[in-house]
């Protein structure tokens, strides 16, 4: 009966893109140990061609663009491409390694409405070699300059094996004393980079969403748990609600981490995203060989929030609760 349900798009309580990653650099000044990207060649996102796709992201029914990379503050005019999201009118979120913010931060001032500082270790070393630079002094301050403008960021903390113990010191010292939302990432493996949580862990990793000022989306660990997407039956709409944009002006699908397809937009990305092309690609979401048992947290938490599942009840409290603590609920209506 679900599978009937779906397959005629009766769960879906959205209709259209809701979310855009929008990859304005895969260049970085950090070389995680757990991500690739950084590897790639890389231009920076024409300002000219961002004002066109943000208009037609807006006709499109987008209302989230993420500016991400790479490190997306290494973009000179990241500001700007920001201004232009807000004065259409769309909630932005920006994550950082906080390598460049104290420098950038008061041209970033009020632009950001979802800014995540990024981290792995409260200790130092640690963190530093995760990254491959010597950051976390940065991290810090970032967090003070922020609070000196005003400003509301989150710690993103990437969630590994050996790291589960480290959650209370993150939220004991630096989440707590300084009012700042810890979102518990859990990482993912793809395509032999990052890695998995045992399914032991799981359950502590879930309970921290109890706490205050603890983001933890429920809907990853029940997907975990399940052994990630099924091609046979999928949970995934990454194609469907996320519109993924590369550096080089191109429309990536069904998303970035599987890329089978990079199509230029050349300024038109209403057209380009109704064509039957990209519409037969889009019902392929999920289907694909390599979609099996996959977990990645950038697509499963938009594919969670728009058809209706056993996941989208067990997202639905750490969405609520996120959106609520930033202020950020009455743009998500």
């Amino acid at each position: 009966m679900l599978d009937f349900l779906r397959k005629h798009d009766l769960l879906k309580l959205v209709h259209h893109p809701v979310l855009c990653n929008y990859y304005v650099t895969y260049r970085c000044n950090a070389k995680c140990s757990f991500c690739d990207i950084w590897e790639k060649p890389s231009p920076y996102v024409n300002t000219e061609n961002a004002l066109q796709n943000l208009k037609d992201l807006k006709r499109l029914g987008v209302n989230v663009i993420d500016f991400t990379g790479g490190e997306p503050l290494l973009h000179r005019e990241l500001p700007e491409l920001l201004k232009i999201a807000k004065d259409l009118g769309f909630i932005t979120t920006v994550t950082t390694n906080a390598l460049l913010y104290p420098k950038m931060a008061h041209k970033l001032k009020g632009l950001v409405d979802m800014l995540h500082f990024s981290l792995d270790s409260p200790d130092a070393e640690t963190h530093n070699k995760s990254r491959g630079v010597a950051l976390f002094d940065k991290f810090l301050e970032s967090i003070e300059v922020a609070k000196t403008l005003g400003e509301k960021p989150d710690i993103i903390f990437t969630v590994f094996e050996n790291n589960m113990n480290e959650i209370e010191t993150v939220y004991s010292q630096l989440s707590l004393p300084n009012k700042m939302m810890l979102i518990l990432n859990p990482v993912f493996e793809y395509n032999g980079v990052g890695g998995e949580i045992p399914l032991k862990q799981l359950d502590e990793l879930a309970d921290w969403g109890k706490k205050k000022l603890v983001y933890i989306n429920k809907g990853f660990i029940e997907l975990r748990k399940n052994g990630g997407n099924h091609i046979e039956s999928p949970v995934c709409n990454a194609a469907s609600t996320t519109i993924v944009i590369s550096p080089e002006n191109k429309l990536m699908l069904p998303c970035y981490h599987l890329g089978i397809e990079e199509l230029p937009i050349d300024n038109q990305l209403y057209d380009l995203w109704n064509s039957k092309k990209v519409q037969t690609l889009i019902k392929l979401e999920g289907k694909h060989e390599k979609c099996e048992g996959c977990t990645v947290n950038c697509y499963m938490q938009p594919s969670f929030a728009t058809e209706l599942s056993s996941y989208w009840m067990a997202a639905l409290p750490s969405t609520l609760k996120y959106n609520l603590v930033k202020g950020t609920w009455k743009e998500m209506l």
